[in-house]
């Protein structure tokens, strides 16, 4: 598939946060679009997306002046008072053109020159890996957070076929927690998944957050449903997955395998908040 590439002048680039991550005062976006192109994904009914002629997954727009913004937004966000960050809201800060362009990589330097008081970085590539060494001159100010939906490759390819591999996504995140990082294991939204899955995000990260359609969409999973992604648990003969309960026995599951480790255990928004309450 080609991918649409545009370089766009955008007016601004910290905005305000609002709805499930609205206990920061930012969101961050280095991009418009996402080439990962998620079937569940909430933005794929956001005007961004709908307004938009091509399919959600086929363009990216690349605020090729973001850096030199964010220098002008940081200044004015702190004279008001703490800035707190999540990035990335509506796009990966770490897909496949990151490596070209390393617009991700600039916000970062300049955010070490003006430090934010807490960043959370939100993302599903191992790409991100890359960054080892600016993540640790932020300390305790900066949060990785890997978006890990389920632990069977066959789930992933049906939900997010161009996404990177989940082995992938464990080792890296792993890699990141080794080197001192804070970290979290993100599962979100949960997809089917098997009872091992637990097992496997125990040694990787320093916290795990849990989250569903109905909890995280925005809309109760109104908007989920509205992409029609039930059809892909009929046609894999998984339907009870799609339930609001389903993520009570996930998290069962998890209880019992971190229960006597140091990893925390946290659902939905919490999960995501700057200090975790």
């Amino acid at each position: 598939m080609k991918i649409q590439l545009k370089d766009i002048v955008s007016k601004s680039i910290l905005t305000p946060a609002k709805g499930a991550i609205d206990d920061f005062t930012h969101s961050l976006n280095p991009y418009v679009g996402c080439v990962f192109g998620c079937k569940y994904c909430y933005v794929r009914q956001l005007p961004v997306s709908l307004f938009r002629e091509q399919e959600w997954g086929t363009w990216i727009d690349i605020k090729g002046n973001a850096a030199e913004l964010l220098k002008k937004d940081m200044l004015k966000a702190k004279r008001k008072g703490p800035v707190m960050i999540f990035m990335s809201s509506s796009t990966d800060p770490y897909q496949p053109i990151e490596v070209k362009t390393k617009l991700t990589r600039s916000l970062l330097e300049v955010m070490l020159e003006a430090q934010p008081d807490f960043i959370h970085v939100q993302t599903r590539s191992p790409l991100v890996k890359r960054d080892i060494d600016l993540f640790k001159k932020f300390g305790d100010k900066i949060r990785i957070s890997m978006t890990i939906e389920t632990d069977k490759e066959e789930v992933r390819k049906a939900f997010s076929p161009t996404a990177p591999p989940i082995p992938a996504r464990i080792a890296a995140l792993k890699e990141i927690t080794d080197a001192g990082i804070m970290t979290q294991a993100t599962i979100a939204p949960l997809l089917p998944c098997s009872r091992d899955f637990p097992q496997k995000l125990k040694h990787i990260a320093k916290r795990v957050t849990i989250d569903d359609f109905w909890m995280g969409d925005g809309s109760g999973g109104k908007r989920t449903d509205k992409l029609g992604v039930y059809k892909i648990y009929e046609q894999m003969g998984l339907e009870k997955w799609y339930n609001p309960s389903a993520y009570k026995v996930v998290l069962k599951m998890l209880q019992e395998e971190l229960q006597n480790s140091e990893v925390e255990l946290m659902i939905s928004k919490k999960g995501f908040s700057p200090n975790g309450n």
